[in-house]
């Protein structure tokens, strides 16, 4: 597995509609492989293809047990493909942040739950029922194959708020916590 380079915004490949996959080949094999542990390395929660500069409706997740609340399940998912098919209710906390915005957070409305159809890496059809921050990373990365940034999506542009890097060499707040 390969760590690859994590594109920043103003690449216009972030700005841009991925393309459907239509079959799983060991390419796209090797791309989720690399794009999960350039996930964790950064470290984030969620990482899409057009991130990594790759236009393909392909993401990875990885959300731990207890992330943000306790008794949160966690998840460790490779969608291709994925769609919103069903959202309720509203939720705007926690705030989020992007590996793609470095050090940038901001409030967000975001669906409570989600029911998302997607495939898995053998190409067969898969159901993800989600609520709380996993259902905010999961539109989070969903957003990204559509050339949509968190940013697009605050509201009120008051609550976007620079977090620098820590002088230690240590990942912020902004960066472990909430890095989608």
């Amino acid at each position: 597995m390969a760590i690859l380079d994590i594109i920043t915004e103003g690449d216009p490949r972030l700005r841009t509609k991925a393309n459907k996959i239509r079959r799983v080949d060991e390419g796209i094999r090797r791309l989720a492989a690399d794009m999960y542990a350039t996930m964790l390395d950064a470290p984030g929660v969620g990482l899409a293809a057009p991130q990594v500069g790759v236009l393909l409706r392909l993401i990875t997740v990885e959300v731990p047990e207890d992330y943000v609340e306790e008794g949160a399940p966690g998840a460790s998912l490779t969608l291709i493909n994925p769609e919103v098919v069903k959202a309720t209710g509203t939720q705007l906390e926690p705030p989020e942040g992007c590996l793609s915005i470095p050090h940038w957070i901001g409030t967000v409305p975001r669906a409570q739950r989600v029911v998302i159809k997607a495939r898995d890496l053998d190409f067969k059809e898969v159901r993800i029922r989600a609520e709380g921050y996993l259902a905010r990373v999961l539109q989070h990365e969903i957003d990204h194959l559509d050339g949509i940034l968190f940013t697009d999506r605050v509201v009120d542009k008051s609550t976007l708020r620079y977090l620098p890097p820590r002088d230690d060499g240590e990942p912020s707040d902004a960066e472990v916590a909430l890095a989608e």
